[in-house]
């Protein structure tokens, strides 16, 4: 990763399931009805519009590689917004979502609910450490995030690359090129929902990739795709 000029990473557009999930959690529900696979949860009408805006943003950007998270909502996104780039596009299944094992289709009252005693390990380990039966840490994530980084540097030195991928890659791509520690990516993962396609980037200042933007949207609402609406506070100035 170091050897990039630029990395970008752009959260999908919003999903039936992002929807689903949305109103299970604002109604009190256990569970989440997604008849789908996670792998095969496609786009809602408004995350293709999202898709529509960032695609506008990443042509002014110049990206010469695109790694795509192989999940359909995620190729879907990238497939919208790089018709017209002369991209190389790849998909990746290091991109993929965190895998969820047991808690996959609870709320968090589900959770606590059914599996109270997932929610006390839980509360005890810490989200970066914690590991569902079945299912992946964000310490899982991000050792296969380290090999794909590894990679692209290693094969595009001095590269613009984007990344499609997933919520948690924005924060496990953030806690890698800014050498975090556990606690400041907590701080960061409590203080911000990443909004769907919204795009946090990293620019080659010396040595390093310093960050420029994250979680920003403004490209959504300048492209008349308004970021969904709760997740429209969230977004942090890097």
């Amino acid at each position: 990763m170091h050897r990039l000029d630029w990395l970008a990473v752009v959260r999908h557009g919003l999903s039936t399931g992002n929807v689903t999930a949305q109103n299970a959690e604002a109604g009190g529900a256990e569970l989440i009805d997604i008849p789908e696979r996670d792998a095969d949860v496609p786009l809602a009408a408004e995350g293709r519009k999202q898709a529509e805006a960032v695609g506008h943003w990443l042509a002014g950007q110049q990206p010469r590689l695109a790694v795509v998270s192989p999940y359909l909502r995620t190729r879907q996104t990238a497939e919208i917004a790089l018709g017209s780039i002369p991209a190389e596009i790849v998909v990746d299944e290091r991109l993929r979502d965190r895998e969820l094992g047991v808690l996959d289709l609870l709320t968090a009252r589900g959770v606590q609910a059914r599996l109270p005693g997932e929610a006390r390990r839980r509360e005890r380990l810490g989200k970066f450490y914690y590991r569902p039966p079945g299912g992946e840490s964000w310490a899982d994530v991000l050792l296969r995030l380290r090999a794909l980084l590894r990679e692209i540097g290693e094969d595009h030195p001095g590269g613009r690359v984007v990344l499609l991928a997933h919520e948690a890659t924005v924060l496990m791509v953030r806690y890698l090129a800014e050498r975090l520690s556990e606690a400041e990516l907590m701080e960061i993962a409590h203080g911000a929902t990443i909004a769907n396609c919204s795009v946090s980037t990293w620019a080659r200042t010396g040595d390093r990739l310093e960050p420029v933007l994250f979680n920003s949207v403004e490209h959504l609402r300048h492209h008349g795709a308004p970021p969904t609406r709760q997740e429209d506070v969230n977004a942090e100035p890097v």
